[in-house]
């Protein structure tokens, strides 16, 4: 079965699902181009592969050879639900301790998001950043906003899903929750409420119907004047 991926943003942690075959050829570059540009924003990854079909040597070393790189920047690539012959197959080559394997997800995921959390460092007093978590289900949208917010000094954590979006409120605190315009299929009401409930003490914001219609320059003028930034 030809692979297929899909890629997406959990806060800093970024996230590949595979199903299909990882092998020598295109689905094996395929793969390799994924955490590529992945790794020009992150260095935390979570590869999902409970939909993996085949994995040969290739596809295997690939893995390796990204796991070195990205762990000489600090970061880290982990799985999450390996099927069985992909499991035996790491304690034969002993590559388990470097290719470490999370039952879920979302195990995985949290892993790297409690780490981050214990190993954050105090802030200075006085210096303290406005943190945000935005959820916007446009991954374009939602890139755009935690950019600019960035770039004005707010600490930002940023996600599509909104499963996602409660999985980081379960590890971390934000003092506002900024959602996108929302969709037929999913409210901005519905899932501003949802989040709120999860974090209570956090302001609620929402970006108006139109914002994705305004040019850069305006959506910028729109978005940091929410925050009370001239």
């Amino acid at each position: 079965m030809a692979l297929k991926l899909n890629a997406r943003f959990v806060g800093n942690v970024y996230v590949v699902e595979c199903v299909g075959s990882i092998v020598l050829g295109g689905e094996s570059q395929s793969l390799e181009a994924a955490l590529e540009q992945g790794a020009m924003e992150f260095t935390r990854f979570v590869l999902e592969l409970s939909g993996l079909e085949r994995m040969d040597s290739i596809g295997l070393g690939a893995l390796v050879l990204f796991a070195t790189r990205i762990r000489k920047r600090g970061g880290d690539i982990r799985l999450a639900g390996a099927p069985a012959f992909l499991a035996n197959l790491l304690e034969l080559t002993r590559l388990s301790s470097l290719l470490v394997v999370f039952a879920s997800e979302e195990e995985a995921i949290l892993s790297f998001l409690t780490q981050s959390a214990a190993e954050e460092k105090p802030r200075r007093f006085g210096t303290r950043q406005s943190s945000v978590l935005v959820f916007e289900q446009a991954a374009e949208l939602c890139v755009f906003v935690r950019s600019v917010l960035v770039q004005h000094g707010f600490d930002v954590l940023s996600t599509t899903s909104l499963r996602d979006a409660k999985t980081l409120l379960r590890v971390e605190s934000v003092d506002t929750i900024l959602v996108g315009p929302g969709t037929e299929q999913l409210p901005a009401e519905t899932a501003l409420g949802a989040l709120r409930a999860m974090a209570p003490r956090a302001a609620g914001m929402r970006l108006d119907a139109e914002f994705k219609r305004r040019d850069a320059g305006d959506a910028t003028a729109v978005l940091l004047g929410m925050f009370g930034v001239a």
